[in-house]
């Protein structure tokens, strides 16, 4: 492919409106090109678009995500950028994985599997799929992380469901109200996070509560509060401990937990970081190294494939979810390359676990 089409080809990609949940239109796209790319390329039982490229025993799997959060964006080229939902977070970084692959082609004793994964922005459902039926020797997770950084590692996370109901009552009655009482258990939560966070500076060493909504409901009969929380977990976190305290705070409200992830950090001293450092050093790039605070599909199968691993995409995360979504299209053209140059490098020889 060409420069331009290979911007044509992230340009469909982003034209076809896929929030989690509702992929089946561009995982048949996906699959459709690459097989013209030269893919072994199938839908598999999760709906994830499966590109093979090659037939060896060794697997280095890259695994991007095909979803997007909601909202459509008018996908439009400006100044040498491509807006559109999913430009950044993450058909930026899919594309770039499979126009890479595409230009190794099969390697012997190898093969390399793009992987489309579905709803990795809600429950990593695709993710989670590919669990039994791949061990392989090296993974490349396909998010933003700019073409000369390499991303080692992401928080946890843990959703909190609030519902406190309790009979109506005058608001002259002795007592806290419901909404008092969902008041009080937040502020248990935050002062925890508090104490816990105290003398650290790092964030991702951070234990960090957002309150994404709070509603509140009087039928006449009942009074009822309605929360929904997410913790943000530094590693070493006891998920099971935490929801015991949780728990433990929430006197006569239901609690509810669903989200959960434990967090996860990459070696550093691998062969697949060595490629990627020479992958961009070539291009005459300055590579760092960076953990998020969010969490991805490494959250997933890091801890279950346990080889090395890496997240690496073209595109600026400050701009996940956001109206003003797009990808530099230099930027793009130079995460291909670092690709194309760290595949090569991985399977060349064999990556140690």
């Amino acid at each position: 492919m060409t420069m331009m089409d290979e911007v044509s080809f992230l340009r469909e990609m982003l034209e076809i409106y896929s929030p989690s949940g509702h992929e089946e239109e561009i995982s048949a796209y996906l699959v459709a090109r690459m097989r013209e790319m030269g893919f072994r390329a199938h839908p598999d039982g999760a709906g994830n678009a499966i590109g093979v490229m090659g037939d060896g025993e060794q697997e280095l799997i890259l695994l991007g995500h095909m979803d997007t959060v909601e909202g459509f964006i008018p996908v439009r080229l400006q100044d040498g950028c491509l807006y559109g939902r999913g430009a950044v977070d993450a058909k930026g970084p899919l594309a770039a994985f499979i126009l890479a692959a595409a230009r190794v082609g099969p390697v012997p004793n190898w093969r390399i599997v793009v992987v489309g994964a579905v709803e990795e922005e809600s429950s990593s459902r695709g993710a989670r799929h590919l669990l039994g039926h791949f061990s392989p020797q090296a993974v490349i997770i396909g998010e933003p992380s700019g073409w000369e950084h390499i991303t080692l590692g992401y928080k946890g996370r843990l959703r909190v469901l609030y519902r406190l109901a309790a009979p109506a009552r005058h608001s002259t009655a002795e007592g806290p109200s419901a909404a008092e009482q969902a008041v009080r258990f937040w502020n248990r939560l935050t002062a925890f996070a508090d104490q816990f966070n105290r003398g650290e500076r790092f964030r991702f060493h951070t234990l960090d509560p957002t309150l994404h909504k709070i509603t509140t409901h009087n039928g006449g009969f009942e009074e009822e509060v309605v929360m929904d929380i997410t913790l943000r977990l530094p590693p070493g976190v006891s998920i099971p401990d935490l929801k015991a305290q949780i728990r433990s705070w929430a006197e006569d409200a239901a609690i509810g937990f669903g989200g959960e992830d434990v967090a996860y950090r990459a070696e550093k001293n691998t062969p697949l970081v060595r490629a990627f450092l020479q992958a961009i050093r070539g291009l005459g790039g300055t590579p760092t190294f960076k953990v998020k605070l969010g969490t991805s599909d490494m959250n997933t199968v890091g801890p279950i494939w346990r080889c090395p691993i890496v997240a690496y995409g073209p595109g600026n995360s400050r701009l996940d979810h956001t109206p003003q979504e797009h990808l530099d299209l230099e930027e793009f053209r130079r995460a291909v390359c670092v690709l194309e140059e760290a595949i090569r490098k991985v399977t060349c020889a064999e990556v140690q676990t």
